[in-house]
């Protein structure tokens, strides 16, 4: 169960919004997560809480195909993102390093910045507590769970469970 506040964005944003690549003269997270969203949201870094929700639009993620730019979102502490749709190579990436995504259109369109979202993922709900509204969504798949859970597809292998 997720239970956070909203930062949300439109549709295409890109993984150089995400951690522009002028910064990628480094892989330590630590360090990326200092410029996270900052070309898109200057005060991103000051609004986002460990737990908070991420909700975009359409093609999230989209650009290019590193895994930074899902790393320094959950390292920000983005529990989840929720989106209308996300980038095929973001959506994977994001799988890989244990970040949380979903795919609810409807939901991404009706949530507002800083609306307070309840997701129960054994159930396929999302529960908008601001407004008052609840969204179906497909239970996530047992092995994805155990992914993002182990903390992504690499601490999976190492623990043998593939």
């Amino acid at each position: 169960m997720i239970h956070g506040k909203v930062l949300k964005y439109g549709d295409n944003v890109d993984t150089d919004v995400i951690i522009p690549a002028r910064y990628m003269n480094t892989s330590d997270p630590a360090q990326l997560v200092l410029h996270a969203m900052e070309d898109i949201d200057g005060n991103y870094l000051k609004r986002v809480r460990p737990g908070d929700i991420m909700v975009a639009g359409e093609n999230f993620g989209c650009g290019s195909s590193r895994e930074h730019a899902p790393l320094v979102i959950k390292t920000s502490g983005i529990s989840l993102i929720i989106a209308k749709s996300f980038a095929r190579i973001f959506y994977r990436n994001s799988i890989n390093i244990g970040l949380l995504i979903l795919e609810q259109p409807q939901a991404a369109e009706d949530i507002d910045d800083e609306d307070i979202l309840f997701i129960d993922l054994k159930q396929g709900k999302i529960m908008n507590e601001t407004q008052g509204k609840e969204y179906s969504i497909t239970p996530i798949a047992d092995f994805l769970e155990e992914i993002v859970q182990a903390g992504g597809l690499v601490e999976v292998v190492r623990q043998g469970k593939i």
